[in-house]
């Protein structure tokens, strides 16, 4: 059996999307071959190439109705072509000496793009000559991508296509009547990509993953493409937009382009798909599959077969993705905004699912969310060690839902135990369980950045959301990240059913503060979008919302339309929520009254200017409490004894060298916890400590434990976790 797992165009730029690694890495479990390819980074190097440019501006095209903008890009078209090899060659980071060309001046062609430079050259000042050549080179090629949006191919996006096809398209028949209209020059590109593979190796099974809208035209077309030139390799579907649109699929259209399409956790579906095509398996015991059976969409899920546990999917394998060919650019200086488009980070689950599943805008019902699943610190961090081998690469990112803090906890230490140098970042919850100390040992182990969600920044809607955070806390653990030296990423929601104007422009002041605060560094405003799989798709009225969409479509089925019967008209802030947002990126306009975002009357905020520095200068107390465990992250300290009696501890850090004199015995005492709590293979708790503390005939724990001398020795590396 010979499996192919494709991604199709377009996800990002910087790194492979995880999918297809994920798959097979599973399928080396089993001993079954299969190769892997994305093709939306074999599209973006074939069309951004001297070969693909040529041929591009060669086509056919009445200029006369052209922009300024398209017309003096292809007036400049040998400027674009002479450069893009060794731009493109530069963003690969294989030339990086160009930067000194690039930030020139002289060397770059210049479009549209470049007219914000002269309103984002603040940003350069702090940045490097290398990020600022690698963000005038992205400006490059949007410049050229404007001119295929306009000119050559609407549906073009560096990392989406069609998308608008793909979202809430709850009948096939737009899509499909693209799909039978002449291809595209960039289909064109993706069929020519598909041929050199296909002639490599014939394989018996397609897997195309389609983890977003932007993917789905183009895997509709290479469906239709191998059906063509191929008949007699069966073609499967799965993935994101699989597992949250097509669960209610009827349209027998759909299967002009694949053979089945499967839902929710991949793993166990498609090595059941694999045994059904070598004949080994009935298809009514099949698992969560669509296939078209007597000119009817049916769905086989007879297995009796369990999901694979996460201890038993295997490592991702990223054999096939020439890791060195993705390119990372910058499109926004913003450094924690800039993560999601900069460097090659492998990518990897703490757990499956989230273990709050509770909020009410979320899909929660879904497979993803709701089956919640962790695994050990230990084979995680195995797994890490794999990938750094495999990929050369020392960055991760771990795309869960919500990443636990408890296992997270629990993975710093043992990346701090290996002595592993790692770059990590990830998504979680607020929770008030990220103390300081907490934030501290993450950034140790090599966090540095979290995203979460703030959501609608109102205590009241919060609570609606069942987030179960409030505005406070989310402040005060955003702060603990940042003082850590981790940066800060917040999702925001606008647009909740009940939602006032009040509470939209009492959120944006609240936005505001945090940023003025330094505690978060990026943001991003989206509007909230019903989907069927959510508490209130589920139960509109609880949330005084009535839906649009009544009858379910018979193609994708999640998005759907409705009217907030609370009557104020969200899409309204749409753009000051966003333009105050960027500013507040790049640090500016603080000063600003609210209302200079709009231009339209809104209402002054009712929250108080101080609010969130209020929040963010009330102490956090220590915990005490037994069960904490206590780390020394840092050098352990030498020991003399004084003519006084009294003991004096040299303490060496990176930066700097103190001391501090105790009591002999306490001096004694100290100095053995410290070095218990440098060992991680030995846990040490607070009660551990007190239990010492007491036995050694010292007193007073507490009032010690809280002192200068301790506060001292916690800032450079003492924890309680």
């Amino acid at each position: 059996m010979n499996v192919f797992l494709i991604t199709p165009p377009f996800t990002q730029l910087n790194t492979p999307y995880p999918a297809t690694p994920y798959l097979k890495g599973f399928l080396n479990t089993k001993g079954i071959n299969s190769m892997q390819a994305d093709l939306g980074m074999d599209v973006i190097l074939k069309l951004f190439s001297v070969e693909g440019l040529t041929e591009m501006f060669n086509i056919d095209i009445d200029h006369s109705q052209a922009s300024d903008n398209a017309n003096r890009i292809f007036s400049l078209r040998n400027e674009y072509i002479s450069t893009i090899g060794p731009i493109i060659a530069f963003l690969q980071d294989q030339d990086v000496s160009l930067a000194y060309q690039i930030c020139s001046g002289n060397y770059l062609p210049n479009a549209s793009r470049f007219d914000q430079l002269a309103d984002m050259e603040f940003a350069f000042g702090i940045m490097g000559i290398r990020d600022k050549a690698r963000h005038l080179a992205t400006l490059y090629l949007e410049d050229i991508s404007d001119y295929i949006i306009e000119l050559i191919d609407p549906f073009f996006g560096f990392s989406r296509y069609a998308e608008r096809l793909g979202r809430s398209a709850h009948s096939f028949d737009e899509l499909y009547e693209h799909l039978t209209q002449a291809p595209s020059f960039i289909d064109h590109m993706l069929f020519s990509l598909l041929e050199k593979y296909f002639q490599k190796s014939i394989p018996d099974l397609l897997a195309i993953s389609v983890p977003f809208p932007g993917n789905l035209y183009c895997a509709f077309r290479c469906g239709q493409w191998v059906k063509l030139h191929y008949p007699q390799t069966k073609i499967c579907m799965g993935g994101g937009f699989a597992n949250t649109e097509l669960r209610s699929l009827k349209d027998v259209r759909v299967f002009e382009f694949f053979d089945f399409i499967t839902l929710d956790d991949g793993e166990a579906p498609i090595l059941h798909l694999i045994e059904h095509i070598e004949g080994k398996r009935p298809i009514d015991f099949l698992k969560r599959t669509f296939t078209l059976l007597e000119d009817k969409v049916q769905y086989f899920n007879g297995s009796m077969a369990p999901d694979y546990k996460q201890k038993d999917v295997g490592t991702p394998d990223y054999e096939g993705l020439n890791l060195k060919q993705y390119l990372s650019v910058i499109e926004v200086t913003n450094p924690m905004h800039r993560l999601w488009s900069d460097g090659r980070w492998n990518k990897l689950t703490l757990a499956h699912g989230c273990y709050w599943g509770q909020c009410t805008f979320c899909d929660i019902t879904l497979d993803y969310i709701v089956n919640y699943e962790f695994t050990t610190a230990q084979m995680l961090v195995d797994r890490m060690e794999e990938l750094i081998l495999q990929t050369g690469e020392r960055g991760f990112h771990f795309v869960d839902e919500a990443a636990p803090p408890a296992l997270m906890k629990e993975i710093a230490i043992e990346i701090l135990r290996r002595k592993l140098t790692i770059t990590w970042w990830t998504n979680i919850r607020f929770e008030k369980s990220f103390t300081s100390d907490l934030c501290r040992l993450l950034s140790l182990s090599g966090c540095i950045a979290i995203s979460g969600g703030l959501e609608v920044a109102s205590d009241r809607l919060l609570k609606l959301i069942k987030k179960g955070v409030t505005v406070g806390q989310v402040a005060k653990v955003a702060q603990n990240f940042t003082q850590s030296g981790i940066m800060v990423h917040s999702y925001l929601m606008y647009g909740f059913p009940t939602q006032n104007e009040q509470e939209t422009i009492d959120s944006l002041e609240v936005v505001r503060q945090l940023f003025e605060a330094g505690v978060v560094q990026s943001g991003f405003w989206h509007q909230f979008a019903l989907t069927a799989h959510s508490p209130v798709g589920k139960n509109p009225a609880e949330y005084n919302v009535r839906l649009i969409t009544e009858e379910i479509g018979t193609f994708a089925n999640n998005d759907l339309e409705f009217e907030d019967l609370t009557g104020c008209d969200h899409e309204l802030f749409s753009g000051g929520l966003k333009k105050s947002l960027f500013n507040f990126m790049n640090g500016i306009c603080f000063e600003y009254e609210l209302q200079e975002w709009f231009d339209f009357e809104i209402p002054e905020t009712t929250i108080q200017p101080d609010h969130i520095q209020n929040i963010l200068e009330a102490d956090e107390s220590r915990n005490l409490s037994g069960n904490k465990r206590v780390l020394f992250t840092g050098i352990l300290p030498s020991s003399e004894s004084l003519d006084t009696g009294n003991m004096l501890l040299l303490f060496h850090t990176k930066s700097e060298t103190f001391e501090i004199e105790l009591e002999h015995q306490q001096g004694l005492w100290l100095s053995e916890v410290i070095s218990k709590a440098a060992n991680y293979n030995e846990t040490l708790s607070i009660l551990h400590l007190r239990e010492s503390y007491d036995f050694a005939g010292l007193k007073d724990f507490d009032e010690f434990w809280i002192g200068e001398e301790m506060e001292a020795i916690r800032s450079i590396g003492l924890l309680v976790v």
